[in-house]
């Protein structure tokens, strides 16, 4: 497949541009504000894939969306305004978007689903996660997904029982809160962990980040997967045939 990374210059751009290649894909364009790389894909491309930032995704979207080919979002934050122009373009194209490429970050979100309902409200969920010192971001969007899937194993709504860390005489811990902390140092690629913490027992489940490629391996796997898919917007749940 002819392909065009967006956020070229970046570290999981230039990861992408050589596993994409290495697994027999063309990168034909590599797109970055930097210099020395393109503005935009050239024409004959087959599909894009976009780690660059927020606010520069609903022009690349739109693009790919009057050009009909396939779309792979690994950019995060993006605002509620940001999110309808990708909404837009997947009623015309396949478009991808996921917080974490990682099969193994992707797995764990059905296993803390699937614990969450069996262990139900009588385990305290508590997530955690660790980056690298240089992430700009807290907590992780990796992070929230997980805490997220708990809650959806639980049938509740998350934004009424999430908490971001905890400070001061916060009392008692209520039931069903899931809390989520943020941890940051040295060159940690990406550590998560979801512990379910009953009055007899307490159950862990981690995932551990060896190596920015386990990110890039997903987002080509799911353009793979794109190129044969409707126009609509999808997960990594679909790309693994969870959904």
């Amino acid at each position: 497949m002819k392909i065009a990374i967006v956020g070229a210059a970046g570290r999981m751009g230039r990861m992408l541009c050589a596993l994409a290649e290495a697994n027999g894909h063309e990168v034909v364009s590599k797109v970055d504000v930097a210099e020395g790389y393109e503005k935009t894909w050239k024409d004959g491309t087959e599909g894009v894939i976009d780690f660059s930032w927020h606010a520069a995704v609903p022009a690349s979207v739109a693009r790919a969306a009057d050009q009909g080919i396939p779309y792979v979002i690994g950019t995060t934050g993006l605002t509620a305004e940001e999110q309808k122009a990708v909404d837009a373009a997947a009623g015309k194209i396949p478009v991808v978007q996921s917080g974490n490429y990682s099969l193994g970050v992707n797995l764990l979100l059905e296993l803390v689903r699937k614990a969450a309902a069996t262990l139900g409200p009588e385990y305290d969920i508590e997530v955690t996660e660790m980056h690298h010192r240089h992430k700009k971001d807290a907590p992780s969007g990796t992070a929230l997904m997980l805490a997220k899937s708990a809650a959806a194993g639980r049938g509740v709504d998350f934004d009424e029982n999430a908490i971001y860390g905890r400070k001061g005489d916060v009392g008692e811990r209520p039931v069903g809160e899931i809390a989520v902390h943020a941890l940051r140092g040295g060159s940690v690629v990406g550590d998560h962990t979801v512990m379910f913490a009953g009055d007899v027992e307490r159950v862990e489940i981690t995932h551990k980040a060896q190596s920015r490629e386990a990110f890039a391996a997903g987002a080509v796997k799911a353009l793979e997967w794109a190129k044969g898919a409707k126009s609509g917007l999808y997960t990594m749940r679909n790309v693994l045939g969870f959904d």
